[in-house]
């Protein structure tokens, strides 16, 4: 077991990917701290692994859950040696011009408070027990770090801003603590939700056919399931064989930046939203 005596904590860890992190990490050995705001997923977390679990409810746009958790780690398990920023919603894509005025700036804000600044404020919650443990910390990315059309502005705007997150990170924290991140694509098995801005909430990620949309399309010939993920969130929180990695980000997506051009534009979505048609 690569990750035994290991002890992590994992941000959105009660469902989707998080769970299968969380799952694969107890399986390799470690024992694993989880801040999520369902509590009916942290009861199944606890049921399912019991004393290697420590849940805590709350919400990653807050600091004192954050130090809530972080606390209760230390206070459970000893140290904090992984940190996993994970927690996060998708904008299902929508379109700038299809975000109404009267919700862009509040859907800007819960984008960017969920996905950055939740990651940043776990850090810094962190800082102290993974300073002392001389641990490090991994971001959950997404192709959309790097690439169009894996979410709409808002979505790839915020990944993007991760990626320089992690640079930064790494440039400041080192050689203390190692910060790097993960880009899934699609994923199987998400849980993924939207913005509850624009009435997304309840909607889930796998209500999208996205394994049928990617066949076609990545190189691998298929979507991966958020279980064969999880290998590289193991490799990169081991200590014996990457002490040189930090600041990197791993393309986990298929590979989706080699896959070549299939359009070359979106101009229709302006052409349907304000009905001018095609003009030469």
């Amino acid at each position: 077991m690569r990750l035994n005596g290991e002890v992590a904590l994992v941000t959105g860890g009660a469902a989707g990917m998080g769970r299968a992190i969380v799952d694969r990490f107890v399986a390799e050995g470690a024992r694993v701290a989880v801040l999520d705001r369902s509590a009916a997923g942290l009861d199944a977390l606890r049921e399912a692994h019991g004393d290697s679990i420590v849940g805590v409810e709350g919400d990653v746009r807050e600091l004192e859950s954050h130090k809530e958790a972080v606390a209760q780690c230390v206070e459970t398990f000893g140290k904090l040696d992984t940190l996993v920023g994970n927690a996060g919603v998708w904008d299902y894509s929508t379109a700038l011009v299809d975000i109404p005025e009267d919700r862009i700036v509040e859907a800007f804000d819960e984008m960017f408070s969920i996905n950055v600044k939740g990651y940043l404020l776990g850090v810094k919650a962190g800082l102290e027990a993974l300073y002392a443990s001389k641990g490090n910390v991994i971001f959950t990315v997404s192709n959309a770090g790097f690439y169009t059309a894996g979410g709409g502005a808002l979505y790839t705007g915020a990944k993007h801003a991760v990626v320089g997150m992690i640079k930064q990170l790494a440039y400041e924290l080192g050689p203390h603590i190692r910060v790097n991140g993960i880009a899934p694509g699609g994923i199987g098995g998400s849980d993924l939700r939207g913005l509850r801005t624009l009435g997304l909430a309840d909607t889930s990620i796998s209500t999208v056919p996205l394994g049928e949309m990617l066949t076609d399309i990545l190189p691998t010939g298929r979507m991966a399931t958020a279980e064969e993920y999880t290998g590289a969130y193991v490799f990169f929180a081991t200590r014996a064989e990457i002490q040189p990695l930090t600041g990197s980000v791993l393309n986990y997506d298929g590979g989706m930046g080699v896959r070549g051009f299939t359009e070359a534009n979106r101009g229709d979505l302006l052409d349907q939203h304000f009905k001018m048609g095609a003009t030469a």
